[in-house]
């Protein structure tokens, strides 16, 4: 029998838990503020953020403000919000496929972000965020691309696994031919360097975009928060609960492909944080995922934004990707998830 804690759990302690997930992500962020080349106190950071809401007036390092607020406090946000939303791509994908494997990049979308990318380095568009538009449009290609494979085919499932997997096969085709032909040995390098993922070039422009993303797709993912409650147990199940299994199944797959595609454009190709984070969610908090998601989206912001620091201090002054990171260190933890599912068989 599932205990109270792991099902549902009571009203206060979901609000404790919640309550502490909020004061650990804001004790993550400033630790991630503050570390690097030059340390900040946490000190300087809480006023530098109260001085800016007009809370405060206390006089502060010139320099410690600025390397604050024109870099290292966006870059923390934007790494918040991607592992937000990356984990919460990653339980919706899980129960709408039925498959504990599935995760954002299960439909092809990073693959095609990466194309786009490519394609904006070799020459097509300039500057930041040219690079953000051209894989913005290379994901919804992919999406697009994938869409089409699966209308109208029932088994929907398994062939919207097998259509995700041929779409990054064919992206990444076309991304590896691009560089082999097209780059410099200097652009093939930045461009492997963005393709594992790196927050270092990202501002309050775009912390502005991608919080709006992930704010709507969780708000929309949680309006439909019942409907994935009946996707675990089949389409039949949901169908017979009345819920418009082919509608339902097409926003979430739209919501999810946009949550991934802005990542993706802003940061590279981030891996097993959509994948780990909701197994140990849901073995926290259960299947229901009217909880499941803001303990996914809580959890994945947490991870990313550790995963941000290590990739900054590990062998500072030179930095790590933080796909390498969240490689490293997901792929371990999912072996243990999953030989403890052995041992409970």
């Amino acid at each position: 029998m599932t205990s109270p804690v792991r099902n549902r759990g009571g009203l206060w302690q979901r609000l404790a838990l919640f309550s502490a997930a909020v004061v650990l992500l804001l004790l993550v962020i400033a630790i991630g503020v503050g570390s690097g080349e030059l340390a900040i106190p946490l000190r300087t950071i809480f006023y530098a953020v109260t001085n800016k809401l007009g809370l405060t007036a206390e006089p502060l390092n010139r320099i410690h403000e600025t390397v604050i607020w024109d870099f290292r406090l966006s870059r923390a946000l934007v790494a918040a919000c991607s592992g937000a939303g990356l984990a919460i791509c990653g339980a919706v994908l899980q129960s709408l496929l039925k498959n504990a494997l599935a995760e954002p990049y299960v439909l092809g979308v990073s693959a095609g972000a990466s194309t786009g990318a490519v394609a904006v380095v070799l020459g097509i568009g300039t500057g930041a965020v040219s690079l953000s538009a051209g894989a913005f449009t290379g994901a919804f290609a992919a999406f697009a691309f994938v869409a089409l494979l699966t209308n109208g085919a029932r088994g929907g499932n398994e062939r919207t696994i097998l259509a995700g997997v041929a779409a990054s096969q064919l992206f990444n085709a076309i991304t590896a031919y691009s560089i082999s032909t097209s780059a410099s040995a200097q652009q093939a390098r930045d461009v492997m360097f963005w393709l594992l993922g790196s927050f270092s070039g990202v501002r309050w422009p775009e912390f502005q975009l991608v919080l709006v993303v992930v704010m709507v797709g969780l708000a929309v993912c949680l309006w439909y928060a019942k409907a994935l409650d009946a996707f675990t147990f089949g389409d039949d199940a949901a169908a017979s609960l009345g819920i418009p299994v082919g509608y339902v199944r097409l926003m979430l797959f739209t919501v999810t492909a946009l949550m991934t595609a802005a990542i993706v454009s802003m940061a590279g190709s981030i891996g097993f944080v959509g994948l780990v984070v909701p197994h140990v969610m849901r073995y926290f908090f259960g299947p229901l995922h009217r909880t499941l998601l803001v303990a996914c989206a809580m959890m994945g912001a947490i991870l990313m934004v550790l995963a941000d620091i290590a990739a900054r201090t590990v062998i500072a002054p030179q930095s790590l990707p933080v796909g390498v990171v969240t490689a490293l260190v997901g792929v371990p933890f999912f072996a243990a998830i999953l030989w403890r599912a052995r041992r409970q068989l």
